[in-house]
């Protein structure tokens, strides 16, 4: 239970503070401990660990397997104790080998996660620092930046350019804007612009946040409560016990037949029984569950080979029947390094500006961490230090481009990087190496030209733009009127078991289509290295 009105988004901030005894500042770690053991973990859904006599249960409890297991008794019970034996070791042999398979990847993904870390930054006596996601507790204020996830369930204390992803929730395609402003109590989750929500995350500007609700008491908490309670059954599985329950009723139609036909013909009726009972073992496919557990298993052991955990064995079967299979290629397929290859102006000839503009955009934001920024800080140009950094517009993935405002001397320049079509959009003029200025419009197919040339090589290219501005803040509407300076190529190499990986779908039959945030011709000349 949390001590939260039901309607938080609706109600000033000053009272909310006081329901959950915090303030601006946040809680005291004294406070944080003391309501941690109120509240208890910070945890949506607690995890389902079967116990063992379940996971024994969901490996016999098929039909198949029950009508196995009946025969082996009637057999034990006529007198033919070895074929009934038989039956009963190959049943748990079989059941074993799924238990322990299953077993050890639930054990091998409980190590993985106890790995996992995520924290978030709260306000603990007075000062910002670094806690566990589990150890948030209602009352607590949190900092927020691009790239956050929504520790709880909460509202807005303060907001700058703030787009949140609550696809989790709402289905919206498109990151919902946030600011501090009250909605309506009667307001739909997607129309609750001051409210964040546990399951979502900042795409990009800055927020302080008070957390309202926790763990099961959350909105995602409540869903993952739902999605916790049975997982469903993969069309493997589906396909099985539908065999089975037609396996058992012909099996049972047929026994009766035929013992019906043998006492209708005055056999005696234990001779009757035998011969029924023994059709019925021979119509029964005994080496059936074995064979799908080795089988799977196999499966299974090759994947762990390739580092791929499989919980269930079932879903081996699923991904044998995928046709296409669609992946993200950076951090995937890629090694997610990123190395920069050229700075160049437009023409293709070499800018020592454009990799010194680079660099000061990388080296001033405060936003979202990135491998891109990483790259360009690691090569710091000799003229740098003389740029202090004034202002800052952060990413957003609606503009697409990040500027951020530094003193030159006597100037004041606006740098601004990002997807090339979203720089050229802000641009009317572009700019040579050797320092002249043209008309955009005269260039820009020179410009796409080159980009698509770039691009068809496998390089992800930004574009880069600049204007003098005064010294006013600067907003998003700043960014106009820029000059065009260059193009900024950066390599991502394939992952060393990539063709391996590749090669093992090809031969289950599995296309692999690219999704790339770069362009069509990224993906492209990924897929002809990858040899698909």
């Amino acid at each position: 239970m949390n001590p939260d009105p039901a309607d938080f988004w609706s109600l000033p901030t000053d009272r909310l503070l006081d329901s959950v005894h915090s303030s601006r500042v946040g809680l005291s770690s004294e406070e944080a401990a003391r309501r941690l053991v109120t509240y208890g973990p910070n945890v949506a859904a607690p995890r389902q660990h079967a116990g063992l006599w379940r996971q024994v249960g969901a490996q016999l409890g098929n039909p198949i397997t029950i009508l196995l297991f009946i025969a082996a008794v009637l057999s034990i019970v006529v007198g033919e104790g070895v074929d009934g034996s038989i039956i009963l070791v190959i049943l748990l042999a079989s059941g074993a080998l799924a238990f322990w398979q299953e077993h050890r990847a639930a054990n091998a993904v409980a190590k993985l996660m106890s790995l996992i870390r995520t924290t978030a930054m709260v306000m603990r006596d007075g000062k910002p620092r670094e806690v566990p996601l589990v150890e948030i507790v209602p009352g607590d204020v949190v900092q927020l930046s691009a790239g956050s996830n929504a520790p709880g369930d909460g509202v807005l204390l303060e907001a700058n350019d703030l787009f949140v992803d609550q696809a989790a929730l709402t289905g919206e395609s498109y990151p919902a804007e946030k600011s501090t402003v009250v909605a309506p109590a009667d307001a739909e989750l997607a129309d609750r612009s001051n409210a964040l929500y546990l399951g979502t995350h900042v795409i990009s500007g800055t927020a302080t946040a008070l957390v309202m609700r926790t763990g099961a008491s959350t909105m995602f908490g409540e869903i993952a409560q739902q999605l916790a309670k049975h997982p469903p059954e993969t069309e493997f599985e589906i396909g099985v016990r539908h065999f089975g329950y037609l396996l058992l009723q012909i099996t049972t139609v047929f026994a009766i037949v035929i013992f019906s036909v043998n006492v209708g013909l005055h056999r005696p009726v234990l001779d009757a029984l035998l011969f029924t009972l023994a059709l019925s073992v021979g119509l029964t496919p005994q080496l059936l569950p074995a064979i799908v557990s080795v089988t799977l298993a196999h499966g299974a052991r090759r994947m762990s080979e390739q580092r791929v955990i499989v919980r269930r064995l079932a879903s081996i079967e699923d991904l044998g029947g995928m046709e296409i299979l669609c992946t993200d290629k950076t951090g995937t397929i890629t090694e997610g390094v990123i190395a920069v290859n050229a700075a160049e102006d437009w023409t293709g000839a070499a800018s020592e500006r454009v990799r010194l503009f680079c660099y000061l955009n990388a080296a001033f934001e405060t936003g979202l961490a990135n491998p891109i920024d990483d790259a360009l800080r690691a090569m710091p140009p000799p003229d740098a230090a003389r740029y202090t950094k004034r202002d800052e517009v952060p990413y957003d993935f609606i503009r697409k481009r990040l500027s951020v405002a530094v003193d030159a001397g006597d100037k004041q320049l606006l740098l601004t990087k990002g997807a090339l079509t979203a720089v050229l959009d802000v641009c009317d003029r572009a700019e040579y190496a050797n320092g002249q200025v043209v008309p955009l419009d005269e260039v820009r197919a020179a410009i796409a030209a080159r980009y698509e040339a770039l691009s068809r090589e496998g390089f992800r290219c930004l574009g880069v733009a600049y204007r003098e501005i005064g010294t006013e803040p600067i907003n998003r509407d700043t960014e106009r009127g820029l000059t065009f300076l260059g193009i900024l190529s950066l390599a991502d190499p394939l992952k060393s078991h990539t063709r391996q990986i590749l090669a093992e779908l090809g031969t289950l039959g599995i296309r692999v289509k690219l999704i790339s945030g770069d362009n069509r011709h990224v993906a492209a000349h990924i897929a002809a290295q990858a040899g698909f």
